[in-house]
C-alpha cells in the first residue's frame, strides 16, 4: 500500500464513508497515500461546495481534514505493524483552524504528518492548501474502530 490509496483497500463493509468510501456514489472519495514521510491526498471541490461564490464551504474543508487524517492513521499503523490487513479508525478528536478563504476552481491538497503512534491512537497535523498556500491547518486524533461499528456486530 506504500504507493496506493489506503481507502482502497478498506473491505467493503467499511467503504461507505461520505468523505473516504469508494463505495458512497454521492461521497467526495478522499484518497491518502504515502508521499516519503508525509501522507497526501488531492480533492477538487465541485461548484456545490461553494460557501460565498469563489470561496469553498468550510464544512468540505473540515471533510478532508478528517478523511485525510483516519486515512493517514490507517496508513501509519500498517507501515509500522506491517501485515496485509488494513487498520480501520475513526475520529476521536477533530480540530480545524481556518487560516484563509480557500479559493474554488482549484485542486487542494491536504498533506499529513504523523505526530504520535500508539497501539490504538494516532495523532495527525494535517494542513490544506490551494495554489501552494495553507488555507486550513488541523489536528485529528484517530482511534481503531470498536468491533461493534462492523455491520452486523451487535451494538
Amino acid at each position: 500500500m506504500e504507493s496506493g490509496a489506503i481507502q482502497d483497500a478498506y473491505p467493503d463493509d467499511l467503504a461507505h464513508c461520505y468523505g473516504c468510501g469508494r463505495l458512497n456514489e454521492h461521497g467526495l472519495h478522499v484518497r491518502s497515500r504515502w508521499d516519503g514521510d508525509e501522507t497526501v491526498a488531492v480533492l477538487t471541490p465541485r461548484a456545490y461546495h461553494t460557501a460565498i461564490p469563489g470561496y469553498v464551504y468550510g464544512g468540505l474543508i473540515a471533510s478532508l481534514v478528517d478523511c485525510h487524517g483516519t486515512g493517514s492513521a490507517a496508513l501509519a499503523a500498517q507501515r509500522t505493524e506491517g501485515g496485509a490487513e488494513v487498520p480501520r479508525f475513526v475520529t476521536a478528536s477533530l480540530q480545524v483552524d481556518f487560516l484563509r478563504p480557500t479559493p474554488m476552481g482549484v485542486a487542494l491538497e491536504a498533506r499529513g504528518k504523523i505526530q504520535e503512534i500508539k497501539p490504538r491512537k494516532v495523532t495527525i497535523e494535517v494542513t490544506v492548501s490551494a495554489h501552494g498556500e495553507v488555507c486550513a491547518r488541523g489536528r485529528v486524533v484517530a482511534v481503531r474502530m470498536p468491533e461493534g461499528m462492523r455491520a452486523g456486530s451487535p451494538a
